[in-house]
């Protein structure tokens, strides 16, 4: 799919303002509200827009540790990749899973309440799935830069 300036434009504006109404996104393009929408949906239908997302503040919902770990598998051929990214998807403090290439196989980042819940997440739900070798833990003390625009 080629983008054109306006399709730019308009992903740009989706980025900081998705909520917006399309005509309000429509007007600071010089575009109508069903030619916007137009706009929008092929996109969408391009893959291009892969979903929209709601960013809540973790810690004031109660979550005020962040961890970041880095997982390497005990034995590769043990376990598959795809198992162990979907056992560990399942787990609900588990924000993200990358799979990196380096040190470590894996990156998390895990949300806890504090750390006592933190280590209840690692020693019950982490660190007895099958195939975790070593883990390491680094805490996030503060985010200086949050996922912006592309």
């Amino acid at each position: 799919m080629t983008l054109d300036e306006t399709d730019r434009a308009l992903l740009r504006l989706l980025q900081i303002y998705a909520a917006q109404p399309t005509g309000r996104l429509g007007d600071k393009l010089g575009l109508s509200q069903p030619a916007t929408w137009r706009r929008i949906r092929r996109l969408q239908d391009a893959g291009v827009i892969a979903g929209q997302r709601l960013t809540l503040d973790a810690e004031k919902l109660g979550f005020g540790v962040t961890v970041f770990l880095g997982v390497k598998l005990a034995t590769k051929g043990r376990v598959s990749l795809e198992d162990f990214e979907r056992a560990v998807s399942a787990i609900a403090e588990v924000q993200s899973v990358e799979h990196v290439l380096g040190l470590y196989d894996y990156r998390l980042r895990v949300v806890a309440r504090d750390l006592a819940d933190f280590e209840r997440v690692l020693r019950r739900r982490i660190m007895t799935m099958r195939g975790v070798g070593n883990v390491e833990a680094n805490i996030m003390l503060s985010e200086e830069k949050l996922a912006g625009p592309l």
